[in-house]
Parts: C-alpha cells; sequence; structure tokens
C-alpha cells in the first residue's frame, strides 16, 4: 500500500473517493492508502485457494468471497479488503458510504509479502477479532508452502499452527472442509521470491 499525497481526509471524502474510483483504497485514521498491485504468485495463490474452497463447499449454502469485497472490521472503520473472505450462511452486508461491507466473516486469509506480513500478523489480526463470528485465519506463505493457520478456540482463545509441505491439507474448520497444499500452491514459483526477503514464519 502507499498513501496518497493529500495528509488528511474525512470519511466523506474517503467514500467519494471510493465510488469515484476504480481503484481499491482503504482508510487508516484519516490517512487513504491505495491498495497497489500484487505479484503473480500472491494472484495465484488467492484464486487456487478460493477456487479449492469454492469446489469444497459445492452443494453447500457457503460462500468464498476474493479481495474485491469489502468487509467491515468494527475495530478499524469502515471497512478492509482482505485477500480472501469466506462463510457457511447467510451473508450480512451493512451499507457504509454507500457501499455495501460484508459483516460476518467466519474466515479471513491474506497472503503474505515481506512487507505486510508484521502487520497481516499484528495489527490487521487484532482489528479483524473485532468482527463478530469471525474464528479462523490464515497466512498465506508466497516463497514456500507454508500456512500460519489461527483457530479460535470456545473460550475465545486463538490456536495457533504451522502447516507446511506440498504432501500435507490444512484443514478449515470454520467452513467444515480440507485444502492440500498442492491445491493452494498450483503453479506457485518459489524461486522468484527472492531469497532473504521474506521473514521465516514463527513456529
Amino acid at each position: 500500500m502507499s498513501a496518497l499525497p493529500k495528509p488528511r481526509y474525512t470519511l466523506e471524502e474517503y467514500f467519494a473517493l471510493e465510488l469515484e474510483s476504480e481503484l481499491k483504497y482503504e482508510y487508516w485514521d484519516g490517512e487513504v492508502f491505495v491498495m497497489s498491485g500484487a505479484s503473480p504468485e500472491h494472484e495465484t495463490i488467492v484464486l487456487n485457494t478460493s477456487t479449492g474452497l469454492d469446489i469444497a463447499l459445492e452443494g453447500r449454502p457457503c460462500r468464498v468471497f476474493p479481495s474485491n469485497l469489502r468487509v467491515k472490521v468494527p475495530a478499524a472503520p469502515p471497512y478492509r479488503y482482505p485477500d480472501l473472505t469466506a462463510l457457511c450462511g447467510e451473508p450480512i452486508y451493512e451499507t457504509i458510504g454507500g457501499v455495501r461491507a460484508l459483516t460476518n466473516p467466519m474466515l479471513i486469509a491474506e497472503v503474505l509479502s515481506p512487507s505486510t506480513e508484521s502487520f497481516d500478523r499484528g495489527d490487521k489480526f487484532n482489528y479483524y477479532q473485532s468482527i463478530p463470528g469471525f474464528c479462523e485465519y490464515l497466512l498465506l506463505a508466497q516463497n514456500g508452502p507454508r500456512v500460519g493457520h489461527y483457530t479460535k478456540q470456545a473460550d475465545g482463545r486463538w490456536l495457533y499452527e504451522v502447516v507446511q509441505g506440498l504432501e500435507t491439507q490444512l484443514e478449515i474448520v470454520s467452513l467444515g472442509c480440507a485444502l492440500p497444499l498442492s491445491r493452494i500452491y498450483r503453479n506457485v514459483n518459489f524461486e522468484t521470491a527472492e531469497k532473504g526477503k521474506y521473514p521465516r514464519m514463527a513456529e
């Protein structure tokens, strides 16, 4: 993401910008950031994951949404653009600034990059936890078949594990399905990730 040159925006100015532009922007406490283009690896992982989930959930009342869908995040208003969201049941929307935002995702996934990993793992995850019903978070590495997997427990704690290796499966608890990592990372060339650019995923 890169900030626009104007130092501060009101929410009304931000909403007008969103409605008038074909680009995606996020609003953070008066600053507006353009959601810059992603790498081919990033887009391939998002497509593979959304397609795999869509196939796995066929015939069930579940929905999978890619990154253009706005999601309401109460702790970081007005809304965000996760790389992927999914839920089972009826999607619930709220109109914010003239556009609809999803309010009840169960699963959120973000594809990691060197510039966003610490934010996706830290503050952004904390913000997402303010969403009612959100209970599963995936952090998808680009430079190897590894997924950081957070699942919310009955007592409110979040359990974390790293699932790695093309021969393994990722159990999606909230949606009641599984995805092979070979599906998530289909056609991803890990060699294109520059050596040393990506932090090692915490165990």
